[in-house]
């Protein structure tokens, strides 16, 4: 599935930006005031590295055992109910992110962080998309293109617009009956689950109360989270489930209404600190949720995740 690509992919920078916090640690996590060559020289090399190392491992993995082809499209924007075009918004803005930051402490301008590093996920998604297009199994999809355009596109705008970052995208998963049926398109284990099953999976845009009213006595980690999900799918075009939870199980969209925390507006005195919560911060907290499903009925969770 293309939504375990993507992550995978945030995943393996997410641990680049960790284990760059290794040693000597707060003088080496403050960004440059100027452009340090040094560190330039440096970030570039690791990208570069990792964004290859990535794409061969992916073609290993999920191409090689497929024939090639000619590049072709395929629609596949009715799959899933869009659940993985969501994961390429979340993917795409993460990696933008990441690689903004990335340049900033590097010491280099906030144009070439915007240009250069808030465009690494689309730079990198749709090289992914590339190799989509020449496997027969698969193929090139404009709607996932949209996608990844409108994840770099909302980081982009934001920076423009406001200078920060004041709605975020996050994700959340719960086990769900579904992957039991299909444990090797759905994930035979946990890990490969939260990747894997849609079902399970939410994704948020979790906006930041006090940004938005900077006078007001909200504290400044609060966010109100809007979530987006969906529920009785085993395969893209879904017509087996009802072969297999007959009768009441069909599928469905769910939208969802809760409360978070921006774990960056935080204050702490370590750069260390605040490069974990700014990683942790792509995960929605558990919290009180209101569930409004697309068959009508609404549910109360305590906690949702």
């Amino acid at each position: 599935m293309k939504v375990f690509k993507c992550i995978l992919t945030l995943l393996l920078f997410g641990i680049f930006q960790l284990s760059s916090a290794q040693s000597s640690i707060e003088s080496f996590l403050k960004p440059s005031d100027t452009l340090n060559k040094k560190r330039l020289k440096t970030l570039v090399i690791s990208e570069a590295a990792i964004g290859s190392a990535a794409l061969i491992g992916l073609n290993q993995v999920w191409y090689a055992d497929y024939p090639r082809s000619d590049f072709h499209f395929i629609n596949d924007n009715g799959e899933w109910l869009q659940m993985d075009k969501a994961g390429h918004v979340f993917s795409t803005y993460h990696l933008g992110s990441f690689g903004a930051n990335a340049l900033k402490w590097s010491g280099a301008g906030r144009k070439s962080q915007l240009i250069y590093g808030a465009t690494l996920g689309l730079a990198f998604m749709t090289a992914v998309e590339v190799f989509d297009g020449y496997s027969s199994n698969w193929g090139a999809s404009l709607g996932d293109v949209a996608a990844n355009i409108t994840g770099t596109a909302l980081y982009v705008s934001q920076e423009l617009l406001w200078k920060e970052q004041r709605i975020v995208p996050k994700f959340s998963f719960h086990t769900t009956p579904y992957a039991s049926t299909r444990p090797n398109v759905l994930g035979s284990s946990l890990s490969e689950q939260i990747l894997k099953d849609y079902n399970g999976q939410t994704y948020w845009l979790s906006a930041n109360i006090h940004s938005f009213g900077k006078s007001s006595t909200i504290p400044k980690w609060l966010n109100v989270a809007v979530g987006y999900g969906a529920e009785g799918m085993i395969t893209g075009n879904d017509e087996l489930v009802n072969t297999v939870f007959l009768p009441e199980s069909k599928r469905f969209r769910q939208f969802y209404l809760s409360l978070d925390v921006d774990l960056t507006k935080i204050e702490t005195k370590s750069r260390f600190v605040n490069t974990l919560l700014t990683i942790f911060n792509t995960i929605k907290i558990p919290a009180p949720t209101f569930e409004f499903k697309g068959s009508g009925e609404t549910k109360f969770h305590l906690l949702y995740f």
